[in-house]
C-alpha cells in the first residue's frame, strides 16, 4: 500500500512539473518566435557587414591575413550581440550575466596560459599594419638572415640563402632590431687585401681604383673609397669600398666576386704581389750574432771525437 502511495505522489509531482513546463513553453512561444527572427536578422546582418568590410579592406589593406581577421572579428561581434539580445527577449538575463562572467574568467585564464601566443598574435597584427618589412624583402634579425617568404599572425618565415626555412616568432620580429636590406637599394661592398712591403703604395691605390671602377652594377654617382689600414705581419692591408644597386643577395656576392677577380688580374698585370704569410728571422740584432757566424762558430768548435769517422777509427 505504501509503494502505491509513493508511486502516486511521484506521478502527481511529475505531472505538475510537465504541466508547468508546457504552460511556460506555450507562454514563451511568441517570445521564442521573436527571438528566432531576431537571431536570424543578426546572422544576415553579420554576413552583410562581413562582405562590406571585406570589400573596403581589399582596397586599403595589403595583408589578406589582417583582412580575414578583421572580417571575422566584425562578424563574431555582431553574432555575440545578437545572442545576448535573443537571451534578453527570452527573459534569460541571469544567463547573460553568467555567460559574461564566465567569458571574463575564461579569457583571463587563456591570457595567462597563452601569453606568448597572444604576444605573437598581436605583434603579427602590428607588423601587418605598420609594414616594417614585406614578403620578398631581405632582412636580418639577430643571426638569422634571409628573404621573407611569408608573414602569418604567429610567425614570419624566412628563406635562408642556402634554402632553409626559418620560422621566427612575430614578437621577436617586432621588438628586436631588424635590418631590412631591401628598403635601402644602395649597398656598400667592402673588400680587404694585403700588398707587399716592396710595392709602390701610390701605384697600388691607382691600380685598384681603376680595376673596380668598371665593376658591373657599381653606382657611378658614389665615390670609390680606398684606405690603407694597417702594417700586417707580412703585408700592408688596405680596404676598398664600392656601392652597388642591391635587389637580392646574389647582387652583393657577384660584386664581391668581380672585385676579387678584377684586383687580382690588375695586380698580375702591374707586377704587384699579394704576399703569403712569411716570417723573417734576424740573428744580427743587438746581443746576438748572424746566422753565418753562428754556423761557422759551431763547426769550428765541434768535438772531433763525436764524428762518425772518429768513432770507427777508435
Amino acid at each position: 500500500m505504501s509503494l502505491e502511495n509513493d508511486t502516486s505522489k511521484a506521478w502527481d509531482i511529475l505531472s505538475t512539473k510537465l504541466s508547468s513546463w508546457t504552460a511556460t513553453a506555450v507562454a514563451m512561444l511568441p517570445n521564442l518566435l521573436v527571438a528566432t527572427l531576431v537571431m536570424l536578422g543578426f546572422w544576415l546582418a553579420s554576413r552583410l557587414v562581413s562582405k562590406v568590410v571585406r570589400n573596403l579592406l581589399s582596397h586599403t589593406s595589403e595583408s589578406p591575413t589582417v583582412t580575414r581577421l578583421i572580417v571575422t572579428f566584425a562578424r563574431m561581434f555582431i553574432l555575440f550581440f545578437g545572442l545576448f539580445t535573443t537571451l534578453g527577449i527570452l527573459n534569460l538575463d541571469k544567463t547573460v550575466a553568467s555567460l559574461l562572467a564566465g567569458a571574463g574568467v575564461i579569457g583571463l585564464a587563456i591570457g595567462f596560459a597563452f601569453q606568448e601566443i597572444a604576444a605573437n598574435f598581436f605583434s603579427g597584427i602590428l607588423i601587418a599594419l605598420r609594414k616594417p618589412f614585406r614578403e620578398d624583402d631581405i632582412v636580418q634579425v639577430d643571426s638569422y638572415f634571409g628573404t621573407v617568404s611569408q608573414i602569418t599572425l604567429r610567425t614570419t618565415n624566412l628563406r635562408s640563402p642556402d634554402g632553409l626555412e626559418i620560422l621566427i616568432p612575430n614578437k621577436d620580429m617586432f621588438t628586436k632590431a631588424v635590418t631590412n636590406y631591401t628598403r635601402t637599394p644602395d649597398r656598400r661592398v667592402d673588400l680587404e687585401v694585403g700588398v707587399s712591403y716592396g710595392d709602390d703604395l701610390r701605384k697600388v691605390e691607382k691600380v685598384v681604383r681603376d680595376a673596380v671602377d668598371k665593376i658591373p652594377g657599381r653606382l657611378p654617382n658614389k665615390e670609390i673609397d680606398f684606405f690603407f689600414k694597417a702594417f700586417g705581419d707580412s703585408s700592408i692591408t688596405f680596404q676598398v669600398r664600392i656601392w652597388i644597386d642591391f635587389h637580392k643577395q646574389t647582387d652583393y656576392l657577384s660584386a664581391l666576386h668581380n672585385m676579387i677577380v678584377a684586383i687580382k688580374e690588375a695586380f698580375d698585370a702591374n707586377d704587384i704581389s699579394i704576399p703569403f704569410p712569411i716570417r723573417t728571422l734576424d740573428f744580427g740584432i743587438k746581443g746576438g750574432v748572424t746566422l753565418t757566424d753562428s754556423m761557422t762558430f759551431s763547426s769550428q768548435n765541434k768535438n772531433p771525437q763525436d764524428s762518425p769517422d772518429a768513432a770507427q777509427s777508435t
